[in-house]
């Protein structure tokens, strides 16, 4: 299957996902589909770096990324509240949408032995408030 997605992937088909659905391109991410704590995992590596989901929806979800950063465990990349899409093309962020007012995107990077978040605000697709935000 790996193999096949890599092939729609370089033939250009668009290629999406929410969650899991999300982790699986990126290089690694933070999953809790291992039994136990969650726990980085490698994924199919067809955008670099690490991928994070439920930021904002799992309390466990950001300080488990920024373990696994200091640790070394997981390299750099992004995470994304819930309800935020990240759209890349040629493996470049091209955009960032969400359907929740407030949500965020964030770059996530280990400087100078310390995690940094650089905030991304994406172009809301909605055209009133929310109440999940």
């Amino acid at each position: 299957m790996d193999e096949l997605l890599r092939e729609a992937w370089e033939e250009g088909v668009v290629l999406a996902g929410l969650s899991a659905g999300a982790n699986c391109w990126f290089s690694s991410c933070v999953t809790d589909s291992n039994p136990g704590e969650m726990s980085a995992l490698p994924a199919l590596g067809l955008l670099q770096g690490s991928f994070c989901p439920h930021y904002d929806g799992e309390s466990r979800r950001r300080p488990t990324y920024h373990r696994l950063l200091q640790s070394g465990e997981i390299e750099p990349g992004w995470a994304c509240d819930d309800g935020v899409a990240l759209h890349f093309v040629d493996n470049q962020l091209h955009a960032v949408v969400s359907s929740r007012v407030h949500a965020r995107a964030y770059r996530v990077e280990r400087v100078d032995g310390e995690v940094r978040e650089t905030v991304v605000v994406p172009r809301f697709l909605g055209s009133g408030g929310d109440s999940a935000s």
